[in-house]
């Protein structure tokens, strides 16, 4: 299943690719990695970044929103208004590292907001009350 980003497509993260996807322990590796000060890997990110958009998406079920972590994946997510043709109303966009960051809880989603690395648009946008879906 794949869904499209504006110069390509990028894999959906679906239920079923969280069961045969990318290893839980990429997480652990990642923020362990980010606590020591270090970025972690780029097969790590990849997995990690995957794993938290699934665990977002099991968390907040739901079509109202759509959160973009290019190049590795995009989720729809947050109980509302179904979305289905054309650019969705609630768009949540952030690089990888930031993503793994806001869902481990090493970022706030306020700070990362302000500073930039997190784009939100629409009314739905705004994923605080979400957050860290790390479990």
């Amino acid at each position: 299943m794949f869904t499209s980003y504006r110069d390509g497509i990028v894999p959906a993260v679906t239920a079923r690719t969280r069961s045969r996807g990318p290893d839980p322990a990429a997480v652990a590796a990642a923020t362990a990695e980010l606590d020591a000060g270090r970025t972690p890997p780029a097969a790590v990110l990849r997995d990690a970044t995957r794993v938290l958009l699934g665990w977002l998406a099991e968390r907040a079920p739901g079509h109202s929103v759509e959160v973009r972590v290019p190049p590795y994946g995009a989720v729809q997510c947050v109980a509302g208004p179904r979305h289905t043709r054309g650019t969705p109303p609630n768009v949540i966009e952030t690089d990888p590292l930031t993503w793994v960051r806001l869902a481990t809880g090493r970022t706030g989603w306020a700070d990362a907001v302000a500073s930039g690395a997190v784009r939100a648009s629409g009314v739905r946008a705004d994923l605080s009350h979400e957050l860290p879906v790390s479990r």
